[in-house]
């Protein structure tokens, strides 16, 4: 009877160890979130620099030494590869704007969504796969100050994301650096960033599951 009870106790010692050995707190998830940024940082050859050098700078960026600055406040990376034509959002006015975009799970290695490219999704209404690359997610956004607020009101990010109009937050730090207008010359680009996104910057999933994105995005001012 002895040897019975022993025995039970350590196969629930056992167990419980297990348990305990596989559960991961918030701490843990984000202490391997830091570990995936820094890894994809030393992979990728990102230079980072300081807000100070992004100041000294004109706040811009050198792709050729493919810096990316951190903003302290948020913890996003940002590489701006094109400012854009155009001038930056009004105040107090609301504008609607157009993103093509490709979201990468850095903690997973994989794509999850794009339409900057080729990019096939199974849609259930139809009972098949679509290319979504055609389409632009779009976004209505306000500025008041250095506060910029925006809601999706169509695309991949609000259809594929919990179904919710949020923008991340990560996807509006640019929005304060670039220009938001429309080509009206072919000399004219769009703007474009590259972004780092911490899990609290980051989507409504990735901010549950706790996993850092990167994003190349484009903006351009809706007719």
């Amino acid at each position: 009877m002895k040897r019975l009870i022993y025995s039970t106790l350590m196969v629930f010692c056992a167990i419980f160890y297990m348990s305990c050995e596989s559960y991961e707190t918030y701490g843990d998830k984000k202490a391997k979130e830091r570990d995936a940024i820094s890894a994809f940082i030393s992979k990728n050859n990102i230079q980072v620099i300081d807000e100070n050098q992004f100041e000294s700078q004109g706040l811009t960026t050198d792709t050729a030494q493919n810096q990316y600055v951190r903003l302290s406040r948020t913890g996003v990376y940002m590489q701006i590869v094109r400012k854009g034509c155009g001038s930056k959002l009004e105040e107090n006015k609301s504008v609607n704007v157009l993103c093509r975009f490709t979201e990468y799970n850095i903690l997973a290695d994989s794509v999850l969504l794009s339409n900057m490219a080729p990019f096939y999704i199974y849609d259930s209404s139809i009972g098949s796969y679509v290319d979504v690359s055609q389409y632009y997610d779009k976004m209505n956004v306000s500025r008041t100050g250095t506060t910029i607020t925006a809601s999706f009101v169509s695309g991949l990010m609000m259809r594929y994301h919990s179904s919710s109009s949020s923008v991340p937050a990560g996807w509006l730090v640019p929005l304060n650096y670039i220009n938001i207008g429309r080509p009206e010359s072919e000399n004219d680009e769009i703007a474009k960033v590259r972004l780092i996104v911490p899990h609290s910057q980051g989507t409504a999933d990735a901010s549950s599951s706790v996993y850092p994105c990167y994003y190349e995005i484009t903006y351009v001012r809706e007719k």
